[in-house]
C-alpha cells in the first residue's frame, strides 16, 4: 500500500494526474472517502493524466459520465445515490467493467460486492491535525495485474519532485509518501 499526504486541492489533483499517467484500458480505480474529502478532485486529476482534456464533472445524478481521449475511453462513476448494488446492472455497469476503457468509481465501497477483486483501491481521509486541507490518500494495488503500478507510481512521484522542488510529495514539509 502507498500512503500519500496532500495539503491542497492542487496536490490531490496532481496525485490523480500522476496515477492517471500510469493507467491503461481495462484498469479499475475505486475511490472511497467521506463527503468533501476530494474524490472528484482526484478523479479529475486521473482523467487529466489519462489524456482527457474535457471539463470533468461529478456524475452524482447521472451515475456515469463518459469521456474519450485520443488513446482511451474514461468512464467516471459516482455511485453515491445507488441504494442497492444491483441497480448498477440496470445501467449496464457490467459492460463498462469489461470494456476497452478505464473506470473510476467514486463511493466504490457502496458497490464493493460487485466490483472485481483486481483493482486499485483509493481511500481519502481528512487529517485535521495537519490542517483543514490536509488529506491522507491510501492507494492499494489489488491483484497480479497491478503489481508493477506501485513501483511506477513511486518513480513518477520522484520525477515530479525533481521538476517541482520539495513540498509536494516527499520531504519538503508539505506532503509525504510512505510505502507500505
Amino acid at each position: 500500500m502507498k500512503e500519500i499526504r496532500t495539503f491542497s486541492q492542487e496536490e490531490t489533483f496532481n496525485i490523480g494526474r500522476i496515477l492517471g499517467q500510469l493507467l491503461k484500458e481495462g484498469d479499475i480505480i475505486c475511490i472511497t472517502g467521506e463527503l468533501g474529502t476530494g474524490k472528484t478532485v482526484l478523479s479529475k486529476g486521473i482523467a487529466k493524466g489519462a489524456g482527457i482534456d474535457e471539463h470533468i464533472t461529478s456524475p452524482t445524478f447521472t451515475i456515469v459520465n463518459e469521456y474519450k481521449s485520443k488513446e482511451i475511453f474514461f468512464y467516471h462513476f459516482d455511485v453515491y445515490r445507488i441504494s442497492d448494488p444491483e441497480e448498477m446492472y440496470e445501467i449496464g455497469f457490467e459492460e463498462y467493467l469489461y470494456s476497452d476503457g478505464m473506470l473510476v468509481v467514486e463511493w466504490a465501497d457502496l458497490i464493493e460486492d460487485i466490483l472485481p477483486h483486481e483493482n486499485i483501491w483509493v481511500t481519502i481521509e481528512k487529517d485535521f491535525d495537519l490542517g483543514l486541507d490536509a488529506r491522507v490518500i491510501s492507494i492499494r494495488f489489488n491483484g497480479q495485474k497491478y503489481l508493477e503500478y506501485e513501483k511506477k507510481l513511486t518513480t513518477e512521484e520522484g520525477r515530479y519532485n525533481e521538476n517541482n522542488g520539495p513540498g509536494f510529495i516527499g520531504n519538503g514539509g508539505h506532503s509525504s509518501c510512505n510505502g507500505g
